[in-house]
């Protein structure tokens, strides 16, 4: 059993004659209890500075349910779909193309290397880790077909429902497109209606009221660009990958600091298991400093923060 899953366990104990009255007893103290049950159910722990964003997450998910905050916290153990619109409200699901230019330009000059090295049928595996709304996944995508390489496979994966549903729309507004270096301009292409008669096949599944989470777009991602990405649901605090496939490449930045430390490495465990040999794991740098694994080295870059993966 692991450190997250003895603390869950343990939040768990706590957590069980909570689910009473005694809840809604004092603001700080409610605010103590959603903040455990936050960490509880994801592993997030939230600051205090984010305090009123947890608040307004709470109430809107409560009134969008047309429930008062007590009946909400009764509601979150035993309705999946409530607690999953709850945990949509609290993430943070903004990002931005290339976000980290060094990290994206490390991937892509790997991935040149390897594919030219090994002259095999085995595609060049990359795993975005909290890729909130998509776009480091798509970025990353951008970037590959940008340097002509094809056989590769991206998958992105966040906890947030809302915001996977929305990376596979990839469909974004004009402050995100500004963000995108020039030689990868050619992928930005109009908005495709249901009437054009070119359906995204990412997109076919969503329904309308999935489409309308993103409130303003003005452009989506080239087509060319789906056959190599995909999304997932995970929630990186569960033993259980999102794939049985050994990653090239496992990016994971800006989202440990959500997480305590003994988490952190039980995090970082999980995502070494999943790199393969002589793979890279990409972190944001100044990130998570006091790892130090047995079976990673990290390289020297002036930019990038990125660990290989030496023995299993």
């Amino acid at each position: 059993m692991n450190n997250h899953t003895q603390a869950k366990k343990a939040l768990s104990n706590t957590f069980e004659p909570v689910w009473g009255d005694e809840m809604i007893q004092g603001d700080s103290a409610n605010l103590q209890q959603w903040q455990r049950y936050i960490e509880q159910e994801i592993g997030f722990i939230l600051p205090n500075m984010q305090l009123q964003w947890l608040t307004n997450a709470i109430d809107h998910t409560a009134t969008l349910n047309g429930l008062t905050t007590q009946q909400l916290w009764h509601q979150l153990p035993k309705d999946n779909e409530i607690r999953q619109q709850l945990l949509d409200k609290v993430l943070i699901h903004e990002s931005r193309f290339f976000r980290h230019r060094p990290s994206i330009a490390f991937i892509t000059k790997y991935a040149a290397n390897y594919q030219r090295a090994n002259k095999t049928d085995t595609p060049f595996r990359i795993w975005s880790v909290g890729c909130a709304s998509g776009q480091e996944t798509w970025s990353l995508a951008m970037s590959m077909t940008a340097a002509q390489l094809s056989n590769h496979v991206i998958l992105g994966t966040d906890v947030s429902e809302q915001a996977i549903t929305n990376a596979r729309l990839g469909q974004y507004d004009k402050r995100q497109q500004s963000l995108i270096p020039q030689n990868c301009q050619q992928f930005v292409h109009p908005l495709i209606t249901k009437n054009a008669g070119t359906e995204l096949s990412m997109a076919d599944a969503s329904s309308k009221a999935e489409r309308s989470i993103n409130t303003h777009v003005d452009w989506q991602v080239a087509p060319a660009l789906r056959p190599y990405v995909s999304f997932a649901l995970h929630n990186v605090i569960e033993q259980k990958p999102p794939t049985s496939h050994l990653q090239n490449v496992i990016i994971c930045q800006n989202m440990l600091l959500y997480f305590r430390k003994f988490d952190q490495r039980d995090i970082l465990a999980r995502l070494s298991e999943q790199c393969a040999i002589e793979g890279y794991i990409i972190l944001a740098p100044g990130e998570a400093l006091f790892w130090r694994p047995s079976n990673m080295r990290r390289i020297a870059h002036p930019q990038v923060n990125v660990w290989q993966k030496i023995s299993a």
